[in-house]
C-alpha cells in the first residue's frame, strides 16, 4: 500500500468512528473530506481495506459506519470436523465456533463474530459467525479422487473441513492420485459441498518431487521472481567498488571467519575476536543487504511479500534473488564485502562493557564449517588443525567467550531447548535415503551465542534511543497453560515454584530441563513445555523475550533470509547518517506495525511449510521400510493411540483398536494406556520395539504395531 493511501486510511477510520457523525454514503465522505479527483480511488481502496479488516461496516443501505460494539472481526481457523476458532487481534484467547454457527466459513476467512455472553468454566468463550468479510483461500491443493464422470479434491490442509467437488469438464483430465491445484468456484452451503475446478496438475502423489511443489502451492509461497525484480538486478554490481567502501570502518586487516553448515550458500554473518586486559572484543559483522535492496524498490517489495527464505529439506526458496543472496551480499571467502557491524567489549563475567555500531567492510579469511570448527575445538583431527593452524587461537578464544556468555545467560534464566531436529538426506531425485537427528555441536552453539549477544545489544541500544524499531518479543505464557503443564509434570514427580502461576520465572522451567536431561521422557516434556508457551513474534513494542529471559531483543543478524532484519538495518543506517528527522520517524511509526504483523504471519507460513515437507519426506522414507522393526520410545498417549518416536526422530502411531492382547483404556491420572485384564501399562518414555505397518501420504499417517515392550 502506498504511504499516501495509508494516511488516507488512518484519517477515514477516525472520521467514520467520530461520534458526531452518523453513517454516511461514499459521496458524503468525499464531500466532507474534500477529496481530490486524484485521491478518489485511494479513498475507495482504503474503505474496502477497513471493511475487510473488520474495522468498519456497511449498512444494508450502503452507508459506512463504525463496527457495532458487540461484534468483533478476526480470522477463522478451520477444523476437519466442521467447527473452528476465530483469532481476534488483541484478545487473549481464540473464540470457539461450533459447526452450526460457522456460516460455512473456510479456513483463513476474515469473519465478523458475535461473542456469547455466557462462558462455561474451564472452556473457551463461544461465538457465532455473522458475516464473512473476506475469503482467505481461493485455491486448495490436494489429491484428486476420480469418481466416474466427476471427482473430489481431498485437501492437504487438514483445517479445510470438506472435500471439493469437481465436475468432469473441470478436471483437466486428472486421475486418482494426482496432486492438483483446485480453484474454488463455490464455497458451498449447508448440505452442499464446495465446488472447484482444477487449474494445475502437479504430479502423482508418489512422485518424490511432487510433495515439495504441492506444499509450496498450498501455502502460496512465491517461487518465481517478477520481471521487474529480475530486471532491477542489472543495476546490482558483482563486486564491491571503492566508492561503496568510502566512509566505512575498514575491518579487512582483522582475522575474519564465517562458520556455517557445509551446504550453506547465503553467508550473512562473520566473526572477529580479540582479547586484551580482561576484555574480549567481539565483532559481529552482518551482510549490508540494505545497501542494495532500497526501500520501495521492486526488490524490497518482493522481499516483504516473501518475508523470509523457506528451507524445504533440499530446496531453498530465497527471500532475495541468488545474485544477492549467494553473490554480492553473501560474505564469501577472499572478497571485499559491505557489512553493518556491531562491535562489543565483554568482560569475563559476560557483561557488555561497551559497544559501537557502524557500516563496515570486511574480507573473510576462511569459510569455516561447523564440523571443522568442532574438530579444532576438541583437537580430534590433525589434518584440520594443520590446515587452520593460524586460526586455532582465535577459535579457542571464541569457545572461551561463548562459554562465558552462555553461563551468564543461563544464570539469568534463559531456557535452552536442546531438542534434536530432523535432518533428511535425499538423492538427486529428491527421494529420502536417510533420516537422522541434526548434529548440534559446540561450533553451532558458539555462533548462536554471538548472534544472541548482538541481537540483544542492538535492541537495547535502540530502545533507549526511543526510535521506531521492530523488536522480537516472546510474551509470558498463559496462566491456564502453565497450570496444565504443572499438572502434567506432577505425574513425573516434577514441580515448579511460583507465588502464583502467572509469575513462573523462566528459571523454573530451566531447572526442570536440567532435571530431565538424559531421561527417556526428556524430548516429550521439552516439547510439552515449548507448546505451553506463546509463539515469539515481531512487534514495535519492546516487551521482552520470556524464553531468553531478557528485556530487549530483536533480529539483526540475518537480513539475507529475514525481512525484519533488513527492515531494522535501514533504520540503523539512517540513524548513523543523521537522516532520522521527524518526517522519517513519523513514516516508520506508520509503517512498522503492519510490517511487523506481516513478518510474523510470513514466518509462521514458512515454518508450517517446512514441517509439512519434513512429514511428507518421513512418510516417503518409512514407506520403503514396511514390515521392518525398530526400537523406539513412547512419546505420547491419547484415548485411541500410543505414539512412538524412533531413534531417527520419526514418529508414528499405534492404534489401540489393533492391540488384541487386551482391552486398553486411557488412564488420565497416570497419563498411560492400561490393559484392563493384564494391567500392562504404556507410559511416556517407555522403550518399545515396533513394526512399521503402513504409510499414507494423503492422510499423512505412519502406522506402527508394538511387538515387544521389554526393551532394555
Amino acid at each position: 500500500m502506498g504511504e499516501k493511501r495509508e494516511i488516507i486510511k488512518e484519517k477515514l477510520y477516525g472520521f467514520i468512528c467520530d461520534k458526531d457523525y452518523k453513517p454516511m454514503r461514499l459521496k458524503d465522505i468525499r464531500f466532507l473530506l474534500q477529496v481530490s479527483d486524484e485521491d478518489k480511488k485511494r479513498v475507495e481502496l482504503a474503505l474496502n481495506e477497513l471493511i475487510s479488516e473488520g474495522k468498519i461496516m456497511v449498512t444494508p443501505k450502503g452507508k459506512y459506519k463504525k463496527l457495532n460494539d458487540d461484534l468483533l472481526s478476526g480470522v477463522f481457523i478451520g477444523n476437519k470436523k466442521g467447527f473452528g476458532f476465530v483469532r481476534v487481534e488483541g484478545e487473549k484467547d481464540d473464540f470457539f465456533i461450533p459447526a452450526r454457527d460457522s456460516m460455512d466459513a473456510f479456513h483463513n476467512d476474515r469473519v465478523l463474530i458475535k461473542p456469547s455472553n455466557y462462558v462455561e468454566a474451564g472452556k473457551r468463550r463461544e461465538a457465532k459467525v455473522v458475516k464473512i468479510l473476506e475469503r482467505g483461500m481461493t485455491v486448495v491443493v490436494g489429491t484428486y479422487d476420480k469418481q466416474g464422470s466427476f471427482g473430489f479434491v481431498i485437501p492437504d490442509n487438514q483445517k479445510v473441513a470438506d472435500d471439493i467437488y469437481v465436475a468432469g469438464k473441470d478436471a483437466m483430465g486428472a486421475m486418482s492420485g494426482h496432486k492438483v491445484v483446485c480453484q474454488i468456484i463455490s464455497y458451498g452451503e449447508k448440505r452442499k459441498a464446495p465446488e472447484g475446478k482444477i487449474i494445475e496438475i502437479l504430479g502423482h502423489v508418489n512422485d518424490p518431487s511432487t510433495d515439495i511443489l504441492s506444499v509450496v502451492r498450498a501455502y502460496d509461497i512465491p517461487m518465481e521472481y517478477p520481471d521487474k525484480v529480475m530486471d532491477s538486478l542489472n543495476d546490482i554490481p558483482d563486486e564491491v567498488s571503492s566508492e561503496d567502501m568510502e566512509g566505512r570502518t575498514d575491518f579487512r586487516e582483522l582475522h575474519t571467519v564465517t562458520i556455517d553448515g557445509e551446504d550453506a550458500k547465503d553467508l550473512d554473518d562473520a566473526i572477529t575476536i580479540s582479547y586484551k586486559d580482561g576484555i574480549y572484543t567481539l565483532g559481529v559483522h552482518i551482510a549490508d543487504v540494505s545497501h542494495y535492496v532500497k526501500e520501495k524498490s521492486p526488490l524490497d517489495k518482493e522481499a516483504l511479500k516473501r518475508g523470509t527464505s523457506c528451507y524445504l529439506v533440499d530446496s531453498v526458496i530465497p527471500m532475495i534473488p541468488h545474485k544477492l543472496s549467494n553473490g554480492i551480499c553473501s560474505l564469501n571467502h577472499d572478497v571485499d564485502r559491505l557489512t553493518l557491524s556491531c562491535v562489543m567489549d565483554i568482560d569475563k563475567k559476560g557483561k557488555l562493557i561497551n559497544h559501537y555500531i557502524c557500516e563496515g567492510v570486511i574480507n573473510v579469511n576462511e569459510r569455516m564449517t561447523y564440523t571443522d570448527v568442532a574438530k579444532i575445538l576438541d583437537r580430534s583431527d590433525d589434518e584440520v588443525l594443520k590446515r587452520y593452524d593460524y586460526l586455532v587461537y582465535m577459535f579457542d578464544l571464541m569457545k572461551e567467550l561463548s562459554d562465558i556468555i552462555r553461563t551468564a545467560r543461563h544464570k539469568r534464566g534463559s531456557i535452552d531447548f536442546d531438542m534434536p531436529e530432523t535432518k533428511i538426506i535425499v538423492d538427486e531425485n529428491h527421494k529420502p535415503v536417510e533420516i537422522k537427528p541434526y548434529d548440534r555441536n559446540p561450533a553451532t552453539k558458539l555462533i548462536e551465542d554471538f548472534m544472541l549477544m548482538a541481537n540483544e545489544t542492538i535492541a537495547e541500544d535502540y530502545f533507549w534511543q526511543e526510535l521506531p524499531f521492530e523488536y522480537r518479543i516472546h510474551e509470558s505464557p498463559d496462566t491456564e497453560k502453565m497450570e496444565q503443564l504443572m499438572l502434567f509434570m506432577s505425574n513425573f514427580g516434577l514441580y515448579m515454584k511460583a507465588s502464583s502461576h502467572s509469575e513462573i520465572h523462566p528459571k523454573e522451567l530451566q531447572k526442570i530441563l536440567a532435571k530431565i536431561e538424559g531421561e527417556p521422557y526428556e524430548a516429550l516434556l521439552s516439547k510439552m513445555m515449548l507448546r505451553s508457551m506463546k509463539q515469539a513474534r515481531y512487534s514495535t513494542e519492546c516487551s521482552g523475550h520470556y524464553g531468553l529471559s531478557c528485556k530487549y531483543y530483536c533480529h539483526f543478524t540475518s537480513p539475507i533470509r529475514r525481512y525484519p532484519d533488513l527492515q531494522i538495518h535501514r533504520i540503523i543506517k539512517e540513524n548513523l547518517h543523521g537522516e532520522l528527522d521527524d518526517k522519517r520517524i513519523a513514516h516508520y511509526k506508520r509503517l512498522l506495525p503492519s510490517v511487523a504483523d506481516d513478518n510474523s504471519i510470513k514466518e509462521r507460513r514458512a515454518e508450517e511449510a517446512e514441517r509439512d515437507v519434513i512429514k511428507l519426506k518421513e512418510i516417503e522414507y518409512m514407506s520403503e521400510h514396511i514390515g521392518e522393526e525398530y526400537d523406539g520410545v513412547v512419546s505420547g498417549v491419547t484415548s485411541s493411540f500410543i505414539f512412538v518416536e524412533l531413534e531417527n526422530t520419526v514418529e508414528g502411531a499405534v492404534s489401540v483398536a489393533y492391540m488384541y492382547d487386551d482391552y486398553y483404556f486411557f488412564d488420565e491420572e497416570q497419563y498411560a494406556m492400561v490393559g484392563e485384564k493384564t494391567g500392562k501399562k504404556y507410559q511416556l518414555g517407555d522403550k518399545v520395539r515396533i513394526k512399521v505397518l503402513s504409510c499414507d501420504k494423503i492422510k499423512k499417517n505412519i502406522d506402527f504395531s508394538i511387538i515387544d515392550d521389554n526393551i532394555e
